[in-house]
């Protein structure tokens, strides 16, 4: 019994300087952590907050934020470069929106002192015209700015009339898919409004396209017809076969034949 005694004891005392040997060799200090690459940065204008189309800038809208250099885009405004920028660009009219961080382009911007605001969102070659509306033929007040409509006109048919002996209208879309300029003055959907019933709707339209409006109002009466937010993203080119795009005229169908009508 002795002996296996002092057999454990032995075996203690080896695995207790093992031990000993191991806690001894962590006391190395680790691995220093391999160092983190640091990139050059600029400061660079940015919005502080989502500014709309149509907003005039404040210096609240804008700060200056650390770009990564290469990042930073030849557009992007550097204080390195403008230091003043925030005085130089206030008061600004917005004419592309801007989302929170995002970097301020002067391109998306209009001076105050500049050219007319809706001069300068047409797109080359377009013009704006406008037409009366009511709560009746502008959808109820629910057409925003930016959205897409169909043009309708509706006039009564004298020719019908002289066989029907009695009233005769006819109603035709002549313009597909343009879209609304603004509703009376307003030229965006602000603070949550969701309705805007104004009595004049201002359209972008192709010089053909705005022919045909100034002719159609003359003829009957202009109604907007509201189009879906998905079928309004499949824009359509104005083409001088269309309807819409004849100049001189508008054709009107009755009974499968077709015919233009003139002022």
């Amino acid at each position: 019994m002795k002996a296996a005694r002092l057999v454990v004891l032995g075996v203690a005392i080896a695995a207790g300087g093992l031990a000993a040997l191991l806690a001894s060799g962590s006391d190395e200090p680790a691995p220093a952590p391999p160092p983190v690459a640091k990139f050059d940065t600029v400061d660079v204008l940015i919005a502080d907050k989502d500014i709309g189309v149509g907003s005039a800038l404040s210096a609240e809208d804008m700060r200056w934020q650390a770009w990564p250099t290469t990042a930073a885009g030849p557009s992007f405004i550097r204080k390195s470069d403008r230091p003043n920028a925030l005085d130089e660009l206030k008061g600004s009219i917005v004419r592309g929106s801007f989302t929170t961080g995002e970097p301020i382009q002067e391109a998306r911007l209009i001076s105050a002192t500049g050219s007319g605001y809706m001069a300068a969102i047409l797109p080359s070659g377009m013009r704006a015209i406008s037409t009366e509306i009511s709560p009746e033929t502008g959808a109820g007040g629910f057409i925003l700015p930016n959205d897409r409509v169909d043009v309708i006109l509706s006039r009564r048919d004298k020719e019908a009339e002289k066989s029907a002996g009695t009233e005769v209208f006819t109603s035709e879309t002549i313009l597909h898919n343009v879209r609304v300029l603004a509703i009376d003055q307003t030229v965006e959907d602000k603070n949550g409004q969701k309705v805007v019933v104004g009595k004049t709707a201002t359209l972008e339209l192709a010089s053909r396209q705005a022919e045909t409006l100034a002719l159609a109002r003359q003829l009957g009466t202009i109604s907007l017809a509201l189009r879906s937010i998905v079928d309004a993203g499949v824009k359509t080119e104005p083409s001088d076969n269309d309807a819409e795009t004849r100049r001189g005229g508008i054709n009107m169908v009755r009974f499968g034949v077709t015919t233009t009508t003139t002022k």
